[in-house]
């Protein structure tokens, strides 16, 4: 699943290149997994002012309204001139002035959703309950800590949960956790204040040095562009299960939670 380093790769891909875009029309490939919420024909002559990123929703501002975009498990922008006729798994083109913004999704559990705007039953809908943006100010480590205390939940599912900090993900979270020295399993509220802030810095160096090498490719994500991201090849233990621990040579454990693969060194992380 994109996750908030490959939206905002994403994002940054091509929010340069639509701004000022007037659209011409919009285009509908088979349901996604919500409704787009007006007449395709209604968009008609808006322009793209910005386009903003909130957790792993994309935020196109329209001169009325507002576009929200989410990838869900294996979605893809591409933005420009010159797109191959729609495909089975594209299921909607912007066509603007600057060029075609279409979504890609074999799984179709992403989504395009039009409100009026951000005060809006369809975007309060989707957007109330995230936490706070891991890489702003607001992030802060002695309200994070706080906030853990407040749940008894693993800590890996808290931060996936993504009501205290949004949009780190299952592979995100997982290096951070290891960055930091804390087992997945462990409780959140009975993480210290020290542990803590150290998962607060370890969550944001994660997420920065995946912004800086575009994300991970695990199968088939790609930017606006086409290009791919590195950060796959850096793992200290997503995906490395049975391999040694780069850093104490112990084999990297994997185990379930929540239906999501959790990777862990039994050696580095304590409970």
């Amino acid at each position: 699943m994109p996750e908030l380093p490959e939206v905002e790769v994403t994002r940054r891909s091509f929010a340069d290149r639509i701004a000022g875009a007037r659209i011409f029309e919009a285009r509908l490939g088979k349901p996604l997994r919500w409704p787009l919420g007006v007449e395709p024909q209604a968009l008609a002559d808006r322009v793209v002012q910005a386009v903003r990123r909130r957790g792993k929703y994309l935020l196109l501002d329209l001169d009325e309204g507002l576009l929200l975009v989410h990838l869900g498990m294996s979605g893809s922008l591409r933005f420009g001139w010159g797109l191959a006729a729609a495909g089975p798994h594209d299921h909607f083109d912007l066509l603007t002035d600057r060029g075609t913004l279409r979504l890609h999704d074999p799984r179709r559990f992403g989504a395009v959703v039009y409100a009026q705007s951000e005060a809006t039953p369809p975007a309060r809908k989707l957007l109330d309950g995230l936490g706070v943006e891991p890489l702003s100010p607001g992030f802060d480590p002695v309200a994070f800590h706080a906030a853990l205390k407040r749940h008894r939940a693993s800590i890996k599912q808290v931060l996936l949960a993504g009501g205290i900090v949004v949009g780190v993900g299952n592979i995100y979270a997982s290096e951070a956790l290891f960055m930091a020295g804390i087992r997945p399993t462990t409780r959140a509220d009975r993480l210290s204040r020290p542990r803590a802030q150290r998962l607060h810095g370890a969550i944001r160096q994660v997420l920065t040095r995946a912004l800086e090498v575009g994300g991970s490719t695990l199968k088939d994500f790609a930017d606006a562009q086409g290009d791919s991201g590195y950060f796959q090849l850096e793992t200290m233990v997503y995906g490395r299960a049975g391999q040694p621990c780069r850093v104490c040579g112990s084999a990297v454990r994997q185990i379930r939670q929540g239906q999501r693969s959790t990777f862990f060194c039994p050696v580095c992380q304590k409970p």
